[in-house]
């Protein structure tokens, strides 16, 4: 379970397949290992070890894509960050990853710079990489050149050996590194590659971040099946519909707010995307809606998947989308859930309860916090903080985040079960609903909204429609939020905290 072998393996016995694709530049998987050995043989001869940390400050490029992979040949660990970190932000990850070198492009370089006082790198270096090159390691300016393109020295790599440290996304609450190590991202590979149907002539096309663990999702098991991976710099509709169709792209994957932006392109249909064989949603829940709308539009191509970095899916297949719309799916094999109510205890089919499950995936715990990986993890079942209720046949729909819970009138309001509501309006294209402290009812929800085109309608007239519709007094929102676009994460997750307090701050100044 050596992940650093899996691209060697490649490119002894599929030598001269398309292995990797990154705007202009195509590399076989023979090309791929060469480049890929300059750095990791430049990085080993620089001092970068077993078990060094190597911190990757980089958008989507081919030299983050190829740093994965020659950090895992020489056992050292990734440590993938946001390049839109700054300040105290970025210090704090980087002095807890105990980073040994940071590679970055010369652009972010300056907040590297403003910090650089308060970092404990290793080695007190960092390396610049220009993607406006594509010299294989002449990409590394204070690095560069004479390194080998043969393999480099083997390393007694174990399974339970840390590859990776994922700091979560900071969505509801401060980031923490998330450990994985070669043995689970091995299951990456084997076990999604197999729910997803790839083979060795799979496609894959990754128009998001690869600093997310999401993009592990896919990024493993193409890998692992020696088949062709494509990586865009970012998300972009058309350039998304032209590579599918030229492509010939069988499988990718999107969050909901990029699906939603691909189903209003007029070429997103299934005769110009007829190879696909699965778009894969994740990183938020897709409204029914809009997965009814791609069904239409692309039959038999959708899956979502429910799941967190800290190691826990389920998969709603594509064979199961009919029966199962509404769901996120079941979990997948060797994987266990449980739904428990407050007092610990499993509650009933159809009954709310916070999701709990535990697979081949878990993390290895946070970095250096035993504190907060004893919170996560009780007698190895991991406690997701996610909100959800199993029907008769054990799959799983979700109601949102316990912390998201709105307690309104001493009754429980879930968000989702608002929004669905919500996004039936012809005139919405996106909602997040959300609590704000009530006198009479302790709290009671608020609705941010985006329209799909730019509209003149009353704040009165959407909440009468809406409430109209809704049964229940304590779901009835009290007011709208009308926002042209809402804050995203680089994943692309809706920041459903930010956009709280962006409307508590509005009401203050009013």
């Amino acid at each position: 379970m050596n992940i650093g072998k899996v691209l060697t393996n490649n490119a002894k016995y599929r030598p001269d397949h398309l292995a990797f694709v990154y705007k202009d530049r195509r590399l076989t998987y023979t090309e791929l290992n060469k480049s890929v050995n300059k750095i990791a043989n430049s990085l080993y001869d620089f001092g970068i070890g077993k078990g060094d940390k190597v911190a990757m400050l980089l958008p989507n490029c081919d030299e983050l894509w190829e740093l994965y992979w020659a950090i895992a040949k020489i056992g050292a660990v990734a440590v993938p960050l946001s390049p839109l970190l700054c300040g105290k932000g970025l210090s704090n990850q980087l002095n807890n990853a105990d980073a040994s070198l940071v590679i970055t492009l010369e652009k972010t370089a300056p907040n590297l710079v403003e910090v650089f006082q308060d970092l404990n790198l290793k080695k007190q270096d960092i390396w610049l990489t220009d993607t406006l090159q594509h010299d294989t390691f002449e990409l590394f300016h204070k690095h560069k050149s004479n390194a080998s393109e043969e393999e480099p020295n083997e390393v007694d790599i174990q399974p339970d050996d840390l590859y990776n440290i994922i700091y979560s996304s900071g969505t509801t609450g401060e980031p923490k590194g998330i450990m994985h190590t070669h043995r689970i991202r091995a299951a990456y590979m084997s076990l999604f590659g197999n729910y997803y149907r790839m083979t060795p002539e799979s496609v894959v096309l990754h128009t998001g971040s690869i600093i997310f663990n999401g993009s592990f999702l896919t990024t493993m098991p193409i890998m692992f099946h020696g088949g062709t991976f494509i990586l865009h710099p970012s998300f972009e509709v058309d350039n998304l519909v032209k590579t599918i169709k030229n492509e010939k792209v069988t499988h990718t994957i999107l969050v909901p707010s990029q699906i939603i932006g691909a189903l209003q392109h007029p070429e997103f249909t299934g005769e110009n995307m007829d190879s696909l064989e699965m778009i894969l949603s994740v990183g938020a829940p897709l409204h029914k809606a809009y997965k009814e709308e791609l069904n239409n539009r692309i039959p038999n191509v959708f899956y979502e998947l429910y799941g967190l970095t800290e190691g826990f899916v389920t998969i709603l297949d594509r064979n199961d989308f009919h029966k199962k719309t509404g769901s996120v799916g079941c979990p997948p094999q060797f994987f266990e859930m449980r739904i428990l109510g407050d007092d610990g205890i499993e509650v009933s089919v159809g009954s709310v309860g916070e999701i709990v499950g535990k697979g081949p995936i878990l993390m290895k715990g946070y970095y250096k916090d035993s504190e907060n990986t004893n919170e996560a993890i009780k007698h190895g079942w991991l406690y997701t903080g996610d909100l959800g209720y199993v029907d008769e046949d054990g799959f799983l729909f979700l109601a949102g985040r316990k912390k998201d819970l709105i307690i309104s009138g001493g009754v429980n309001v879930y968000p989702k079960d608002i929004e669905s509501i919500i996004l039936k309006h012809s005139l919405i294209k996106e909602t997040a609903v959300f609590g704000i402290p009530d006198e009479r009812w302790g709290e009671t929800p608020i609705a941010a909204i985006v329209f799909k085109k730019k509209e003149d309608v009353s704040k009165k007239s959407l909440i009468s429609w809406i409430n109209q519709r809704i049964d229940a007094r304590f779901q009835k929102i009290k007011d709208i939020y009308i926002l042209d676009d809402f804050p995203r994460n680089v994943a692309g997750k809706t920041l459903k905290r930010t956009i709280k307090e962006m409307y508590l701050t509005q009401k203050t100044n009013e």
